[in-house]
């Protein structure tokens, strides 16, 4: 079940091993004038990390996380998830990898419309096959169940609010167990009270569920309470700084070099 996150900094040993590395990763899209999103991009991030990717608008941090999560191929480097190497996969394998291995919750929570929520929830799964139908629906349940939404399971995505709906996009990412979820702007649509309970859940993803969390954000009062800041400016790392948040004082204590 997944509770209401406690008042607890970053736990002791939260980057013991990479689960995702990039070496020397660029972007560049082609044309007439080449435009470089990423620029020779070298990051490890651990198993049980909660890491903001900050930055100004421009600076390339959606493209360095969709480069991450495989949802997008470097032009050089390479990226690894649990220690494999990706670039050279073919795009069966890769997809195979994001459906196993990373959970996806953007900005606008691209729910299917004419699907009910369960049925948004189960989408991965079935995609994956690792479950039968009664697996899949009785986990399904119990994700909406644990985020609050069961009561609205059979409910269409248009009949919840942009709250609820980015809760269903946590399900959904959660849905087969990735170990790592990535997040692009998952509050940027949403009100405050909405941004804090959604905040709220994938801090608990890595608080209590063991969950590697990287979020893209524009909002500096949430990457200043996460466990990792990552900064870009012009598609290159400027700053990488791990913290441990003491929430009761209210500030970031810096706990690397």
């Amino acid at each position: 079940m997944i509770a209401a996150a406690p008042e607890l900094s970053a736990p002791a040993g939260f980057a013991a091993r990479p689960i995702i590395e990039a070496k020397g990763v660029s972007r560049i899209l082609p044309g007439i004038v080449p435009v470089t999103l990423v620029h020779d991009i070298n990051i490890e991030i651990g198993a049980n990390e909660f890491v903001a990717i900050t930055g100004p608008s421009g600076s390339g941090k959606s493209s360095l996380l969709y480069l991450l999560g495989l949802l997008d191929l470097p032009t050089t480097g390479e990226v690894s998830i649990d220690g494999r190497a990706t670039t050279e996969m073919r795009e069966e394998e890769r997809a195979r990898v994001r459906l196993a291995k990373l959970g996806f919750v953007f900005q606008f929570h691209f729910l299917l419309p004419e699907f009910s929520i369960l049925e948004n929830v189960t989408l991965p799964m079935r995609a994956l096959g690792a479950l039968s139908a009664r697996q899949m629906t009785q986990r399904g349940e119990g994700l909406l169940a644990a985020l609050g939404l069961a009561e609205h399971r059979h409910k269409r995505p248009d009949q919840l609010s942009g709250g609820q709906r980015q809760r269903v996009a946590v399900a959904r990412a959660l849905a087969n167990e990735p170990p790592v979820i990535l997040a692009d702007e998952p509050t940027g649509s949403l009100d405050s009270r909405a941004s804090e309970q959604v905040f709220e859940l994938l801090q608990n993803l890595a608080l209590n569920q063991g969950k590697t969390v990287v979020a893209v954000t524009h909002d500096l009062s949430i990457a200043a309470r996460m466990w990792r800041r990552v900064e870009l400016v012009d598609g290159r790392i400027v700053s990488d700084i791990r913290t441990d948040f003491d929430r009761g004082a209210g500030k970031n204590v810096e706990n690397r070099p």
